[in-house]
């Protein structure tokens, strides 16, 4: 990490404001060969994190915007190391002028996430606090973002560092104990390692408990729209999607394949599917469709069956309805409510009345969503929504119930340890304590480049 990076660290789109960020040992020193002070004083000469006005050049000196720089000193910094940020009016092609003119003068152009890899590598974050940047920058909902901030203030690792430390205070006594018998060390006492490992699984079983919450939060329901053709499954589709997302047309079989958009119904987050309608298919084409959506179907966590209430039901609507009741929820819609009904009830637990061409009743089906899907619980960043680290979790958790049934059949609490000792690990890899070089580097790619 001994190099100086650059990058631009905002969108490509234009914009009122971007960044132009550097990183590293030096930095200054190659920022001030493209940005002059107004002060007269050199960049390297400005005060700690203190805005300075100046122009911005180009590689063959030209000036090419009036912008402020600020030079952070390590480790007083975002990734540890001395930084600098030119920010400039945001036109693309002035920000790439920048960032060509560093380049020339000695900077390369920064990886995917490189700057929060080093502010991890620095000390400035533990993993959990580096990954929720990511999920900050991702956040699809205030609650999802409140979550990752809570996460980057550290609420993650506030749960889970006491658990690894009981278990380093666990090992330690033994070891010391066992190694030191003339020193005054207290006993150690099998009871006392049983009392800590069943705490630590009880604290463990309680983390892992949120991330059903977390993943929703993060990724969203799975949500698939099934039924016939013609049924309105797509004009249901619009009208949460709030805009004509969907081709809806008189003709049975429009929607050809699986359709996905991300849609937030209050505090819900529906990651929801429309499909083509379940039939007997005409053709290859529509084979394929129905294909896609029995397999979406099968992958769904909430199925939303949608009849044409104004016509009798039909042998295709049944096998709707049983592809429907295959996921963990469903529910149905009477849809087309504006007109005459012919069917008033179906056989589902939850069914509701509804006009996708007027919005009748389509608020209730978000008051019966936020329901089922929304406890109460706080988005404070204690809710774990990271697949990598629920799967770290479960390992320490297992190993702990290893560990415990272990002690209970007579081991010796050495064997036991090896348990406990691989929980450790298991919890340093979500810390970043004890995770490997390629994991690291796996997880910073999911960063976007300047950040």
């Amino acid at each position: 990490m001994n190099d100086i990076i650059a990058a631009i660290a905002t969108g490509k789109m234009p914009s009122a404001i971007g960044i132009l960020r550097l990183s590293g040992a030096g930095c200054a020193e190659v920022a001030q060969k493209v940005f002059t002070p107004n002060n007269g004083k050199s960049l390297s000469q400005a005060p700690n994190r203190k805005l300075i006005l100046g122009t911005l050049h180009d590689r063959h000196g030209r000036v090419i915007d009036q912008a402020l720089a600020v030079y952070a000193r390590a480790p007083h910094s975002y990734t540890g190391e001395d930084t600098v940020e030119l920010q400039c009016h945001g036109s693309p092609a002035m920000l790439a002028a920048g960032l060509e003119a560093l380049f020339a003068f000695g900077a390369r152009q920064a990886g995917p996430g490189e700057f929060t890899k080093r502010a991890f590598l620095n000390g400035q974050l533990d993993l959990t606090q580096a990954e929720a940047v990511i999920d900050l920058i991702d956040a699809e909902s205030a609650d999802a973002a409140a979550n990752a901030a809570g996460q980057l203030g550290g609420a993650l690792l506030r749960r889970i560092d006491p658990i690894y430390q009981a278990l380093v205070d666990l090992c330690s006594h033994f070891h010391a104990v066992l190694d030191y018998p003339d020193e005054d060390i207290e006993e150690f006492k099998l009871q006392a390692m049983a009392t800590t490992l069943q705490n630590a699984e009880q604290s463990l079983r309680a983390l892992l408990a949120t991330y059903e919450k977390g993943r929703h939060l993060k990724h969203g329901i799975k949500t698939v729209l099934l039924g016939r053709p013609n049924a309105g499954k797509s004009s249901v589709f619009n009208a949460l999607a709030g805009y004509d997302r969907v081709i809806v047309t008189e003709i049975a079989g429009t929607t050809r394949d699986t359709v996905e958009e991300s849609i937030r119904l209050g505090k819900v987050l529906l990651r929801l599917t429309d499909t083509a309608g379940i039939r007997e298919a005409s053709d290859r084409i529509e084979a394929l469709g129905v294909e896609r959506s029995q397999r979406a179907a099968e992958e769904a966590e909430l199925a939303i069956f949608v009849c044409d209430s104004s016509e009798a039901l039909t042998e295709e609507d049944y096998t709707a309805m049983a592809a429907a009741k295959k996921a963990p929820r469903c529910l149905a819609l009477l849809n087309k409510s504006d007109r005459v009904q012919v069917v008033k009830s179906l056989p589902f637990e939850t069914v509701l009345s509804v006009s996708a061409q007027t919005g009748e009743n389509m608020d209730k089906l978000q008051e019966i969503l936020e329901q089922w899907y929304e406890d109460g619980a706080s988005c404070d960043g204690s809710i774990l929504t990271n697949a990598r680290q629920f799967g770290a979790l479960t390992r320490a958790s297992e190993a702990i119930d290893r560990a415990k049934h272990a002690l209970t059949n007579g081991m010796t609490p050495d064997a036991v340890l090896t348990d406990v000792e691989q929980a450790m690990m298991a919890l340093g890899e979500v810390t970043g304590r004890t995770v490997r070089e390629d994991i690291t580097s796996r997880i910073f790619e999911r960063f976007c480049v300047g950040k």
